[in-house]
């Protein structure tokens, strides 16, 4: 492929609700630009874009893909996304890399919440966005009702440069209102006339809002010279102040090159977006970087794949300067020098050698040693960095067991290698349950990390719900006492301890003391004692769950010249310490996380109604921008599938963070089926072993 310049690159991420068929677009513009023979479909796993044996299996996308398509004398660098909500941090990283955003949507379904979505993230981005109506061909599809919820929802921007000719099984191309031509430059039939000349008003009228001197012509009753209403189109576009409109069937392949000569002709190229920000590592000072070719180099990394047997394959936008193939640059975040080898152009799974990536572009190198994703690559005598990106924090648990010895070894390793891959992951050791948690953003998400696992890496594990870490504590005072006497054929044992036992306020920890006097236990005895207890700690009497929120005090006890020793004394500060707590009135602690739910309006009742019968207490509700923030605080063991419940309840609109409170006691009706359950769980675990 050849190099292009700033001018000529297009970087358009397409987002959407799941389903609308981003992927069979991308498949229907490469085909149009006679890059493909025959046009891939979803459902027979043969699409450039969905190439990872999970995307075939399952039908759908998960990770983002590049698609570099040249139309005419344009760069079109299409970056494919997930539209499944669990993968949305694939998206976001997409949308960092484009200039501009085409958001579909499906002409059966017209605005639902993953185009609401999309919306929001490009807001929030600033990106320019058009819409692309899609399977215009399908039963119920309806173009005029699709419009009409796009002006609803987002506003009068929203205006369509096209109208259909036929709809559903009739239909069969598209008309262009500018210049009221179909796709092969011929007049709009008799039939269709009047309705196309009243979107042309509209969006004539549009257009001219958005530019003084074509609305003095259209109020002066003047025809506008379509160049110039293109040009104000593309203008009003960059502004944010239009959103086109466009429709086909990616399909049947119908609309795809009015599509392409849209992309090329409406959306921005590197050098007409706003300077990119940078701070200079040196100065401290912010830089506004532009696409220039001969600028400092600034290569942002948006994505990284791990692979067992490649290594890790690095996604990067070259913002400003030109990175080049066999070269060495500085990546500022880990402070050390990076060598470059072999530059890729990548499309899907393909990969195309390139001497260089200019301003503007979008390509990959592979085996990094220590650049990972938010990372950038600059000069050493220019360091830069931009700002990272966020992703949303993960939502859904489960803990992971190898399978075998086997995979045991291979778990840690798979593991960072992943995380790397994904940012929206996170991996961490629940030292009170002993197990290895991995979080994402949804059930689906941790599934195809988990396949992921094994197949790139080799390691088999399964998968369960997090236990809870609960923890034991003391209501009451009590004093415990405990004499440790064994005879053997030589020296003896012996070992005897009083402890007083006090309940602490939630949340003290352990404390231990000694107030013993006359010597009745030596000095040296004490630390054997504070072991002996703080050993006894991590196995309470009730199910086994770590003792807290306790303080133990040596009061009294005794010694033999001859058969005490430090183990003696040891094993009868653990069973003093044990009697005692099982006289105390223990009691089950359970973790409490604080809760804070955004929902619209519509589902605030639903949600609240659903968070009383998980024993949550709701401490109040805050109005925001159409949405209610609900504030609560619940325990853990009834929220740890929370993801899942709030997505059905609120059909994926609500969104909820979570952060761990404090520890307060399980009910008493709860108590015994938790501490019958922790035995169950500890025999079966001893009869495994």
């Amino acid at each position: 492929m050849a190099v292009y310049s700033p001018e000529k690159i297009r970087n358009v991420v397409f987002l959407s609700h799941h389903g609308a068929g981003k992927t069979t677009l991308a498949e229907a513009l490469l085909f149009t630009a006679g890059l493909l023979t025959r046009q891939g479909r979803v459902e027979d796993g043969n699409t450039v874009s969905d190439h990872d044996p999970d995307e075939i299996r399952r039908h759908i996308s998960i990770g983002l893909s590049l698609l570099p398509v040249p139309w005419k004398d344009t760069k079109i660098n299409v970056l494919d996304t997930p539209g499944y909500a669990d993968f949305v941090g694939e998206a976001l990283a997409a949308i960092r890399a484009a200039d501009a955003a085409l958001i579909l949507v499906d002409a059966t379904g017209g605005v639902q919440v993953g185009t609401e979505q999309a919306w929001q993230y490009c807001q929030e981005r600033g990106l320019p966005r058009a819409f692309f109506v899609n399977k215009m061909d399908r039963e119920n599809a309806d173009f005029s009702r699709a419009l009409a919820a796009l002006r609803q929802r987002f506003g009068k921007g929203c205006v369509t440069l096209q109208m259909p000719l036929g709809q559903q099984a009739s239909f069969k191309g598209v008309i262009d209102l500018i210049s009221l031509r179909d796709a092969q430059g011929g007049e709009v039939p008799p039939a269709l006339l009047p309705r196309a000349q009243e979107l042309r008003e509209q969006v004539l009228e549009a257009v001219a809002e958005t530019d003084d001197a074509l609305l003095s012509s259209y109020l002066e009753g003047k025809e506008l010279a379509q160049d110039d209403v293109r040009r104000a189109l593309a203008k009003g576009i960059r502004a944010g102040q239009l959103q086109p409109v466009l429709l086909g069937s990616a399909a049947q392949n119908i609309g795809s090159g009015k599509l392409l000569a849209a992309l090329v002709a409406l959306f921005p190229s590197p050098v007409e977006v706003p300077p990119a920000p940078a701070l200079n590592l040196v100065t401290k000072q912010t830089e506004e970087l532009t696409a220039n070719p001969a600028g400092p180099l600034a290569a942002f990394v948006f994505k990284t794949t791990a692979d067992p047997y490649v290594g890790r394959l690095t996604y990067l936008r070259v913002y400003s300067g030109t990175l080049k193939s066999d070269s060495h640059v500085w990546n500022g975040a880990k402070k050390q020098e990076e060598r470059i080898g072999q530059l890729y152009l990548v499309r899907g799974k393909g990969e195309e050698n390139t001497p260089q990536l200019a301003a503007g572009d979008i390509g990959a190198v592979a085996k990094l040693a220590e650049t990972a994703t938010n990372d950038t690559l600059t000069q050493p005598d220019h360091p830069l960095a931009f700002p990272p990106m966020k992703f949303p924090l993960p939502l859904y648990s489960a803990a992971v067991h190898p399978k075998t010895k086997v995979d045991l070894d291979k778990l840690g390793h798979a593991l960072a290698r992943l995380a790397e891959e994904d940012p929206t992951i996170s991996i961490r050791r629940e030292p009170d349950t002993s197990e290895t948690i991995l979080s994402g953003l949804g059930e689906s998400h941790i599934q195809v990390t988990v396949e992921k696992m094994q197949r790139k890496f080799g390691a088999g594990v399964v998968t369960a719900p997090p236990k809870v870490p609960y923890k034991e504590t003391t209501t009451t005072r009590v004093k415990s006492e405990y004499r440790h006497k064994k005879q053997t054929g030589g020296h003896g044992q012996y070992g005897h301890v009083v402890l007083d036992l006090e309940p602490l306020r939630l949340g003290a920890g352990f404390e231990f003391a000694s107030k013993v006097v006359g010597g009745s236990v030596p000095k040296n005895y004490i630390p054997a004692v504070e072991k002996g207890v703080r050993n006894t700690l991590p196995e309470g009497p009730l199910a086994h769950f770590p003792l807290v929120d306790l303080r133990a005090i040596l009061v009294d006890g005794s010694y033999h010249d001859v058969d005490s020793s430090d183990m003696a004394f040891q094993i009868a500060a653990s069973q003093a310490l044990h009697k005692g707590v099982s006289e105390a009135h223990p009691v089950l602690l359970e973790p409490v996380v604080n809760l804070r739910v955004q929902v619209p309006n519509s589902f605030t009742g639903e949600v609240i109604g659903d968070l009383n019968t998980k024993r949550t207490r709701v401490h109040g509700m805050l109005p925001e921008d159409g949405t209610t923030v609900i504030e609560a605080e619940g325990p853990l063991a009834e929220l740890q599938r929370y993801a899942t419940d709030l997505r059905s309840l609120t059909q994926g609109r609500g969104s909820f963070t979570t952060e761990f409170s404090h520890y307060e006691e399980v009910p008493a009706h709860l108590a015994p089926k938790i501490a019958e359950a922790a035995h169950r769980e500890r025999e079966a675990a001893q009869k495994g072993e």
